[in-house]
């Protein structure tokens, strides 16, 4: 499978399966609390998809090359699962750290999206590994232009994430997102500068790294639903995930809405500076 390259139509379709995804989110954040199931979670989704957005969400019965269906519609990664998770009966208790991962077709078109939630107070620990997972990805966002390289961005998030004392998971990495829900390229959250595909514009990706705040190795979950992926040293685990517009001067993050978290200071600074060079 090669890159696929958006025209000005295929922006627009992606700008609005997108916003709709992050919108999902926006829908969603409220009934993140102590005693709501991942599977209500899941239903609300679902609803708010199929009759409100009157889309498709891809997760459901998606089989990603392998054997099994994935039978919800939405991914529901808690505390040291690091993704893939499947929303089940079990009650979100204070402290739970919960990553909720959504995906919606709209006319075609795929827009991909996740946030972290902690539940109730949470744990100093929680707190500090979202927060710095946001920042991770944020810094490999905002090196996106035409010229660089994939490995750029890698480097960055491995970089950051690394100096404040996380690890980086190597199986799991961005990829290329459009009329197909996972194409080329591959977008790792580790490696060297100057390595990889150079990025050119209309090209359209996520930036999700998963990072964890023990060692980076990874096992399959122990429900062996054929999707569930958690931490090896039971280490609590983070996501974050945006997808990405390359544009002739610089990016566009298309999963944005009225809720979506704001970016980290660091990034309105750069473009503050950038504005005024």
């Amino acid at each position: 499978m090669s890159i696929t390259y958006k025209d000005e139509e295929g922006i627009r379709g992606m700008r609005v399966a997108g916003r709709l995804a992050s919108e999902l989110l926006d829908y969603l954040t409220p009934y993140v609390k102590v005693g709501v199931t991942t599977n209500e979670l899941d239903k609300l989704a679902y609803d708010y998809i199929t009759q409100v957005q009157e889309a498709i969400p891809a997760p459901l019965n998606y089989t990603g090359g392998g054997n099994i269906p994935y039978p919800k519609s939405i991914c529901t990664s808690v505390n040291h699962q690091v993704c893939h998770g499947i929303p089940n009966d079990k009650p979100l208790k204070k402290g739970d750290s919960v990553n909720i991962d959504v995906t919606v077709i709209k006319n075609g078109w795929h827009g991909d999206t996740s946030r972290m939630f902690i539940v109730g107070e949470g744990s100093i620990l929680a707190r500090r590994l979202s927060a710095l997972t946001y920042e991770a990805m944020w810094h490999g966002i905002q090196l996106v232009k035409p010229g660089i390289h994939l490995g750029d961005i890698g480097h960055v998030i491995q970089r950051f994430a690394e100096s404040n004392g996380f690890s980086v998971v190597r199986e799991f990495c961005g990829h290329g997102i459009g009329r197909v829900f996972h194409e080329e390229p591959q977008v790792l959250h580790y490696g060297k500068p100057g390595t990889m595909e150079m990025l050119k514009t209309g090209m359209t990706f996520t930036i999700e790294p998963m990072i964890n705040a023990g060692k980076k190795e990874i096992k399959e979950g122990p429900e062996k639903d054929g999707w569930s992926i958690v931490t090896k040293d039971h280490s609590l685990s983070a996501q974050w995930e945006h997808t990405i517009l390359v544009t002739e001067t610089g990016y566009e993050v298309l999963t944005l809405s009225a809720g979506s978290p704001p970016p980290p200071p660091f990034v309105n600074a750069q473009v503050n500076a950038q504005a005024n060079a």
